[in-house]
């Protein structure tokens, strides 16, 4: 067996036993694989800590060195500085006819803009009034969107269409603020910002017209093409989304890769730390195939969409599921995960809903309080959730995805192992969170930050913990999965989550590639 192959069954011996074994710890292994059996010195290193009372979390080097001290040749280990040590990693006797890792990425310059962030912006106080402001600013925005479509540009007000003649044609735009159902008729009540109507979907109206009325969310802004009746009911002719337009990628200049992925959780009992540490090894080119390597070696960013941690009291008896009680410990031990992938790729974070900001959207990014260890550390970029961003000139829309909760218990054909069908209909809807009063908290902000008015190439979200990606209209869809195994209560909702598996967008040719490290 050569030396890697027994570096590697060392590391396989490791991750077997339950445990995670740091950036230090693993270099300092791989030195001592050139004169020594890492498998053997793992395997008495293990059976060492199962007589402990208190076992680590992580093997760290220290461990390692007590286990390789010996009388008289100790002093004969070296310990070289850290520049010294990688170089070592990258010699022939290590990798052993492999090629050596060498990081493209590490000789691009990061290219980041924020275009927007929640962050600092947020100032609402919860009153009436500030509720009227918000939906009106939703109202004023998606409406501008609707008439930049040619067959909208005619709409008039509720306020025109109710005074006009019977069986006139005209369209309006407004916001769904009821919807009804019964023996295949769909009522509807819009409203605009100064008055509301009731339009009916009839029962002999086309299969298409009913699946659009059926698709419809409460609070959502649309144009509805009607026919006026001699009474003030209108009859629904068409529904018009805002959607989006075809549009042309912008691609970056160079092959740098952004893995996206979401929903760590880490301080749950269900985080897969295995999985993740194969992750974390891929990362830092040593783990998988010449291919695999090939790509880690043009990473230039990781996109974290949300629950960095599992958080206290967010579903009911999570608590028996908790490896970590404390939320500050847990961002301590997602830091010890985070500081160990390479310096030269960036890390940006948003928060979710187990994250310690606000529940509400939108949320600020996560404070310094809880990423104090992290950025001890290492450089992290820490926005809000949502927030648009740009790489290499290629526009990311990030949003950890709690809305898509209410969308697939509302929507027909809409279910949690398809998240990429609901992102698509926020991208049509022009709205990351249209419902008010579901299962996602809204803040009433002077801004409406949900809107969408600038298509990004990348929309990426999480939260649903199933991995789904499609393309619509140039838009690159990415729901990334997580890292999180079933919890109970993912159980009863009956979601069947694909932790472990990660996508990697080339930014060059917007293409996506999973990898499974489950």
């Amino acid at each position: 067996m050569s030396g890697i192959e027994k570096l590697q069954k060392a590391i396989e011996l490791t991750i077997s036993a339950g445990y995670q074994m740091n950036k230090e710890a693993f270099e300092f292994l791989s030195t001592l694989a050139a004169t020594e059996d890492p498998t053997e010195i793992i395997s008495k290193l293990l059976q060492k800590i199962e007589t402990q009372k208190e076992k680590p979390l992580f093997i760290e080097r220290s461990f390692l060195e007590e286990m390789v001290k010996k009388p008289e040749p100790t002093k004969e280990i070296v310990i070289q500085p850290q520049e010294e040590k990688l170089q070592e990693l990258k010699e022939p006797q290590i990798t052993e006819g492999k090629k050596p890792f060498h990081a493209y990425a590490k000789e691009v310059d990061a290219q980041i803009k924020v275009i927007d962030d929640p962050t600092g912006k947020l100032s609402s106080s919860g009153t009436v009034e500030d509720y009227l402001g918000y939906f009106r600013d939703r109202f004023e925005r998606i409406g501008k969107l609707l008439r930049q479509r040619v067959d909208v540009k005619s709409a008039t007000s509720v306020i025109d269409a109710l005074k006009a003649p019977p069986n006139t044609k005209l369209k309006i735009i407004g916001i769904i603020t009821e919807k009804r159902e019964s023996k295949q008729k769909i009522l509807l009540t819009i409203e605009d910002l100064h008055a509301n109507a009731m339009v009916l979907v009839p029962q002999n109206a086309p299969e298409e017209l009913q699946k659009k009325a059926r698709m419809l969310m409460l609070d959502q802004v649309v144009c509805l093409s009607v026919v006026k009746t001699r009474s003030n009911l209108l009859i629904a002719e068409d529904i018009i989304l805002p959607d989006i337009a075809q549009k042309p990628q912008h691609k970056a200049s160079v092959p740098v890769y952004a893995v996206l992925t979401s929903d760590m959780h880490v301080g749950s009992t269900k985080f897969q730390r295995e999985a993740f540490n194969r992750f974390i090894l891929w990362l830092n080119g040593k783990y998988g195939n010449e291919a695999m390597r090939e790509m880690a070696s043009h990473v230039k960013y990781v996109l974290v969409a949300g629950d960095i941690v599992d958080g206290i009291g967010v579903y009911p008896n999570q608590v028996k599921e908790l490896a970590v009680r404390d939320v500050y410990e847990q961002y301590k031990l997602a830091a010890k995960y985070i500081e160990q992938i390479p310096d030269y790729i960036e890390v940006i974070i948003i928060p979710g809903n187990h994250d310690a900001p606000r529940k509400a959207l939108p949320q600020p990014a996560i404070a310094n309080t809880y990423l104090k260890t992290l950025e001890e550390s290492r450089n992290v970029h820490s926005l809000g959730n949502p927030c648009l961003l740009s790489l290499h000139n290629v526009e990311l829309l990030l949003y950890h995805g709690r809305s898509l909760d209410d969308i697939t218990s509302t929507i027909p054909g809409m279910d949690f192992n398809h998240p990429e069908k609901a992102m698509k209909l926020l991208l049509q809807s022009r709205h990351l969170a249209p419902t008010y009063g579901g299962k996602t908290p809204l803040s009433p902000e002077n801004r409406d930050f949900l809107v969408i008015e600038r298509v990004p190439d990348i929309f990426h979200a999480g939260h649903v913990h199933v991995l789904g990606h499609t393309n619509y209209r140039g838009v690159l869809i990415v729901n990334s999965g997580g890292w999180q195994e079933q919890t109970s209560y993912m159980r009863r909702l009956g979601l069947i989550p694909t932790p472990g598996k990660v996508p990697i967008v080339n930014l060059q040719t917007l293409e996506a590639t999973v990898i499974p490290f489950s």
